[in-house]
């Protein structure tokens, strides 16, 4: 129990370190969209961090940044290495999380549930010009 313990401190440790480092700005010119660090899964043996990260902007922008952030994992690991007291840094592996996205959008269905448009509330036979009826005189003029 207690080796569990241990990977879950480091994870976080892990995932403040390059939270720090994404912070201070990638010098790879293909990290360009903003990257946050979801979250860190451990092995036990602490020799691999695969790290979950959110990626906003177009879908070009996340391939360039996700290959940018490949390419930045060995000097990334240095710096575990350094700031990290442990035996052997870990190994870092980036993965896309669509968690964030894939909530955006059950909102934003969520929100055309609870909204209706306007063509449906008559449709519904709701009222939609709040209760004044049109009324047309005897010229044809209509008035309200």
């Amino acid at each position: 129990m207690a080796q569990h313990q241990r990977s879950d401190r480091v994870a976080a440790a892990v995932r403040e370190e390059i939270a720090n480092f994404l912070a201070e700005g990638v010098k790879d010119p293909r990290v360009t969209a903003l990257v946050t660090v979801t979250g860190v899964e451990m092995t036990r043996d602490l020799r691999h961090a695969k790290v979950f990260v959110s990626i906003m902007g177009e879908d070009s922008q996340r391939a360039s940044t996700i290959e940018g952030l490949q390419s930045v994992q060995g000097f990334l690991r240095s710096r575990l290495a350094r700031s990290l007291s442990l035996r052997v840094a870990p190994d870092v592996h980036f993965v896309m999380d669509e968690s964030v996205a894939r909530a955006a959008r059950i909102e934003t269905l969520l929100n055309q549930i609870r909204t209706p448009s306007a063509d449906e509330s008559v449709a519904a036979g709701e009222d939609t010009d709040g209760g004044r009826a049109a009324s047309t005189g005897d010229d044809g003029d209509t008035t309200r």
